[in-house]
C-alpha cells in the first residue's frame, strides 16, 4: 500500500533536513508518494502568500504532512504560517514528545515526557489591537464602561480566549494519547489562581474530562510551579496538557531537558488532518552548509509513520535514529562532546549512516 504525504521542505536549512528525512523514511521500506508544496517566505513573491492556497489544498487531500522548518519574522512582515496552518487545518493539538536518548548532551537521563498543547485559542489566535488606533481606543473605554478596568490609552492589546469546548477536545486528546500509549499520568498546567475565568475554566473542565479515566492519574500545577518542578524532577510527570501559550513555552523547557530543539519532534493533529514537524526554527544563517542535525524532523516522521499504522517501519526508524547517536560516531557537530569536534559529519551523512542502521 503507498500512502500520499504532502512534503512542505521549509526554507533556511528546512530543505536539506526534509531531504535527509525523506530518504530515511523511503530506506524504511514503507511506500509514500511524496507530494512537494512549497510554502514561507521564499514563495511570497512567487504567489503573493507564504502559504499558497495549493498547500492547503494538498495537505486536504492527502491528510497527512511533513512540514520542515519555515521562518516567521519578528515583530514585523507576516503572521506565522505555522499558525495559520493549524487555524486553517483546525489542527488544535499540538503533540510534542520530549525524550532522551543516550548519547545526546544533557543535563539530565531518562526523561520521557509528553507535552499536548492546545493549538487554535489563547492569545495565540491573534485577536489583537494596535496601540493609538481608534478602534483599540474605542476598545479601552468598553472595557473600563464594562468595570473591567482601566487601561492606559497607550495600550496595545491582545485577547485571551479559552471556550469550553476547545479545553473539552485538548484535554481529552491527552488523555486518549495516555491511554493508547501506556501512560500512567495527565497533568494539567495553567494559572487559575489568576486568570479564575480563563484558566479556570480550563482546570475546571479537565477535571470533568479526568473523571472519564479512572484508569489514569490526574493533577492540575500551576505553570509558574511547573517550570520549577521540570528542573529539579521531570521524572515525576509524564503526559502534560495545556493552554496555548503555556505549550508553547514549557514545550522548549522540556526540549532542553532531553539536549535542545535538535531532537524534539513534533505534531499538529486534527480529527482528520495531522501535519508533523521539527520544534526549532530554520536557523537561514546555516542553510545549505549540510551542516544542522536532522534528528527532530526524522523523529517527526517517526511520528508520522505511527500515525499511518505502521508501527513496525517506525520502531526500525527510531531504533536506527537511537543507534547513531549512542555511537556518536556519524553524527552533526551538536551531538560531539564538543561543537568543534573534527569528526563531525553533515545532515545527508548522517541520514546515510541511520539508513545503514535500518
Amino acid at each position: 500500500m503507498a500512502y500520499a504525504v504532502t512534503l512542505i521542505p521549509g526554507d533556511g536549512v528546512g530543505p536539506e533536513l526534509s531531504e535527509a528525512t525523506r530518504r530515511v523514511v523511503d530506506a524504511t521500506g514503507v511506500k509514500i508518494n511524496w507530494e512537494v508544496e512549497n510554502a514561507g517566505a521564499d514563495v511570497v513573491a512567487q504567489y503573493g502568500t507564504p502559504l499558497p492556497q495549493r498547500v492547503l489544498d494538498s495537505i486536504r487531500r492527502t491528510k497527512v504532512a511533513l512540514k520542515g522548518p519555515l521562518t516567521t519574522p519578528v515583530g514585523r512582515g507576516f503572521r506565522s504560517v505555522n499558525v495559520a496552518l493549524r487555524q486553517e487545518l483546525d489542527l488544535y493539538a499540538c503533540l510534542r514528545p520530549c525524550k532522551y536518548y543516550r548519547g545526546v548532551r544533557s543535563r539530565y537521563e531518562n526523561v520521557d515526557l509528553v507535552v499536548v498543547r492546545e493549538n487554535t485559542e489563547d492569545v495565540y489566535a491573534g485577536i489583537e489591537f494596535q496601540e493609538g488606533k481608534p478602534e483599540t481606543l474605542e476598545l479601552i473605554d468598553d472595557i473600563a464602561r464594562l468595570g473591567g478596568g482601566k487601561m492606559p490609552a497607550d495600550s496595545g492589546i491582545s485577547i485571551k480566549g479559552i471556550s469550553t469546548n476547545a479545553s473539552r477536545r485538548i484535554v481529552r486528546f491527552a488523555f486518549e494519547y495516555a491511554r493508547a500509549h501506556g501512560r500512567k499520568k495527565v497533568t494539567a498546567v495553567h494559572k487559575a489562581n489568576i486568570m479564575k475565568f480563563t484558566d479556570g475554566l480550563f482546570l475546571a473542565v479537565a477535571t470533568e474530562v479526568a473523571a472519564e479515566y479512572p484508569d489514569i492519574a490526574f493533577e492540575d500545577r500551576i505553570v509558574d510551579n511547573m517550570c520549577m518542578q521540570l528542573v529539579q524532577k521531570p521524572e515525576l510527570y509524564d503526559v502534560l496538557v495545556m493552554p496555548n501559550l503555556y505549550g508553547d513555552i514549557l514545550s522548549d523547557l522540556c526540549a532542553g531537558l532531553i539536549g535542545g530543539l535538535g531532537v524534539a519532534p513534533g505534531a499538529n493533529i486534527g480529527d482528520e488532518i495531522a501535519v508533523f514537524e521539527a520544534t526549532h526554527g530554520s536557523a537561514p544563517k546555516y542553510a545549505g552548509q549540510n551542516k544542522v542535525n536532522p534528528t527532530a524532523l526524522m523523529l517527526s516522521a517517526v511520528m508520522m509513520l505511527n500515525h499511518l499504522g505502521e508501527r513496525e517501519a517506525a520502531a526500525r526508524m527510531e531504533r536506527a535514529i537511537a543507534e547513531v547517536i549512542a555511537e556518536g560516531k556519524d553524527v552533526t557537530y551538536d551531538l560531539k562532546p564538543t561543537p568543534d569536534d573534527p569528526t563531525a559529519v553533515g545532515t545527508s551523512q548522517m541520514a546515510d549512516a541511520i539508513i545503514a542502521h535500518l
